[in-house]
């Protein structure tokens, strides 16, 4: 005997079985008065005419009924029979000569519906009983059936429809596997008697073809069933939980057939449709016709998290879609399922169209570390990318950028997914000769003169997912750094006699190992995000730098109605031997508002908070109001040669104001009016969203 609530998985082929209804013989013949010798002429013809009667009510039921599938779900077998069989007299047996008259308190009765003429038949007394004609032991069962009954009542005329219609609600219950309606001759009249049969009590589940369902769903939709008498209208409900149970998931699966079995099991059969084939076809970008596609097949396949064998997933597969085309190398990406023949299972084609692989592309900017100058900011771009080298969505890119001052050359090779790597590891490959401006920290020369930061980088890194909302990158990176002035010259102090190195040399050589850990719950600018990152400089020769830097960077958004606050806040520290170039950096349009870039100070340490509310105003536009802090916790004369002193930076500082957002094809456009704790007051200028 099954325990209370157990369940069974077991794999098995599907088979449906056909609703069926059981109907009683329908050559019955109903002589109710063959043989009355003893009653007077006017008595015998009255009761013929009633005979007469009653047989055409039984023979317009027996003809009118057709089985009703009430579980439309299941193939449970179960009978709702409308023939009404008379008992107690078969058509040839004579009535003894001891029997009186029978005394029929009801009468004919005729009325017009439509078209139709509907016999009416008066029925003195109504009964539930069980298939027997006994009383049914479980008196509750037999108070659902009586409840059910609308129209038969004792003392009332009924027609063919009106029992059809109580034989239904009574099925209609979920307790009874049949009912059959039966029709007595009394001695008082016509008994109506509704002989049902109870469904088995629940003892058992067995539930084949799931393999993705949890026992524990099912459990929970058959708890406090076991010893119960099965109720279909309830098994209706557990089917159409199944159902939705997959359908929420964008599964696909159901339940096929359910039937009992004998001993109160319920058996379900599941019917999951598991993923046979995945192909790839490409498709040309302009006529939509089968075409070959630069891209190798696997390179695609590997980024699918829908794999053979399982149960197809449309959630699963929309995100597969979108990783597809997260890759940059596709213009359109569709999942076209289709049946894998007679196997129940499903093959899948992914339709591509490809983008072009890459080009030339030139263009513009402006860089936040030039402020003063007839082209302030000002940066022009050329660049040569290549998004799927070799057909693996690897990615070259070559550019080179020129601003008034500044100048970065970079080469760019990255692969997204190493090959042969199980844990999505992706590798980038770097050279870069740049040279910027130094006025983050060396800015405001009295003679004025600019001093340039001119270095040549070199490196690996390597990066994967940690888990779903962190990853983490790791590297090594060499690096020459030094200063120049406006003709070229390396320098090594500046005008305050600071020293522009950490070395004395003209350069600073530096090889750095890189960890840093990123997380965020969302792709969104406005949502929570965590970065920490550390360099540690590693002294592979005496004159190479050694030195630790640590830096944190913390950012969350909250939704006030249709306003969003968004509080920011950063934060680092470098101990041993640095280049002074290298100081945090306070001020400017990516940190305290209201100053130049840099104007607050530099040290070996900084803090910088920040909060802004913005709030929608028209179309594209939003508004904002914003305030920032920053400072350097008094690290600035710690920094080699104290170039924030010598320049009379106060350390700490902070700004409000107010500005706008205008969306556009290169990001947030970004004009903002700070005022500052000196009683300045600036404009800034930026596109994208802040650091």
């Amino acid at each position: 005997m099954a325990k209370e609530n157990e369940v069974r998985f077991i794999s098995s082929s599907i088979k449906l079985k056909p609703y069926t209804c059981l109907l009683p013989n329908q050559h019955n013949s109903l002589p109710i008065f063959s043989n009355l010798p003893f009653c007077s002429q006017t008595l015998s013809l009255n009761l013929i005419k009633t005979r007469e009667s009653i047989n055409q009510f039984f023979n317009k039921i027996q003809t009118f009924t057709k089985p009703r599938n009430l579980l439309s779900k299941s193939s449970l077998l179960c009978s709702s029979s409308l023939s009404l069989v008379q008992q107690g007299q078969e058509s040839n047996q004579n009535v003894p000569a001891e029997v009186k008259e029978p005394q029929l308190k009801g009468h004919v009765q005729s009325s017009r519906h439509g078209k139709e003429d509907e016999e009416r038949v008066l029925i003195s007394e109504v009964l539930i009983r069980n298939k027997d004609g006994e009383e049914l032991e479980r008196k509750d069962l037999e108070a659902e059936a009586a409840e059910a009954l609308k129209a038969c009542r004792p003392n009332s005329a009924l027609t063919v429809r009106e029992v059809q219609e109580d034989v239904h609600r009574i099925m209609e219950r979920g307790y009874f596997s049949s009912c059959t309606p039966v029709a007595v001759d009394t001695r008082d009249g016509i008994r109506l008697i509704f002989q049902v049969e109870t469904n088995q009590e629940f003892q058992g589940l067995i539930c084949e073809g799931a393999n993705v369902l949890p026992a524990k769903f099912l459990e929970d939709a058959f708890h406090g069933g076991h010893g119960k008498v099965v109720n279909i209208r309830r098994l209706n409900e557990v089917i159409n939980s199944i159902d939705g149970w997959y359908r929420d998931r964008g599964l696909f699966g159901l339940v096929s057939d359910l039937e009992i079995l004998s001993g109160g099991i319920i058996k379900l059969q599941v019917s999951e449709a598991e993923v046979n084939n995945i192909s790839i076809r490409f498709l040309d970008r302009k006529t939509g016709e089968p075409t070959t596609g630069k891209t190798r097949p696997e390179t695609i396949l590997r980024q699918l998290t829908t794999k053979k064998g399982q149960v197809y997933s449309m959630l699963q597969g929309k995100r597969d879609v979108e990783t597809v085309l997260a890759m940059g190398i596709m213009e359109d990406v569709s999942i076209i399922p289709q049946p894998a023949g007679d196997t129940g299972k499903v093959d899948l084609t992914m339709n591509c169209v490809e983008r072009v692989s890459g080009g030339f592309s030139a263009g513009g900017g402006i860089s936040s570390g030039i402020t003063s100058g007839p082209l302030s900011g000002l940066v022009g771009s050329f660049a040569y990318s290549h998004r799927n080298v070799f057909g693996r969505n690897q990615k070259l890119n070559v550019s080179w950028e020129r601003g008034q001052i500044d100048s970065i050359f970079r080469i760019n090779y990255t692969d997204p997914w190493i090959e042969g790597d199980d844990k999505r590891t992706s590798r980038s490959i770097m050279v870069q000769n740049s040279r910027t401006p130094g006025t983050l920290v060396h800015g405001n020369q009295p003679d004025n003169s600019n001093v340039t930061i001119g270095r040549v980088t070199a490196g690996v890194e390597f990066s994967r997912p940690l888990r779903p909302t962190w990853n983490g990158t790791a590297g090594i990176i060499f690096q020459r750094a030094g200063a120049r002035n406006e003709g070229g010259n390396p320098l090594i102090k500046d005008y305050y006699s600071s020293p522009l190195t950490a070395s004395g040399n003209p350069h600073d050589d530096m090889l750095l190992a890189k960890l840093e850990s990123v997380y965020t719950d969302s792709g969104d600018h406005g949502t929570s995000l965590f970065v920490f990152s550390m360099e540690q400089g590693l002294p592979v020769l005496p004159e190479w730098l050694c030195f630790n830097r640590v830096n944190a960077r913390v950012r969350k958004g909250v939704d006030i109605g249709p306003a969003r606050l968004l509080l920011s806040f950063s934060g680092g520290h470098v101990v041993g031997n640095f280049s002074p170039h290298e100081a945090f950096a306070i001020g400017g349009t990516n940190s305290v508002r209201g100053y130049e870039e840099g104007a607050v100070g530099s040290g070996r340490s900084y803090v910088v908070g920040s909060g802004e509310i913005s709030f929608p105003m028209f179309g594209p536009v939003e508004g904002a109001l914003f305030t920032d802090y920053g400072s350097d916790l008094g690290s600035g004369p710690m920094v080699p040669g104290d170039p924030a002193g010598a320049r009379l930076k106060p350390g700490s500082g902070y700004g409000y104001g107010f500005g706008i957002r205008v969306d556009s094809p290169l990001g947030p456009l970004r004009l903002e009016y700070a005022f500052n704790d000196r009683s300045a007051r600036r404009f800034h200028f930026g596109v994208g969203h802040r650091n």
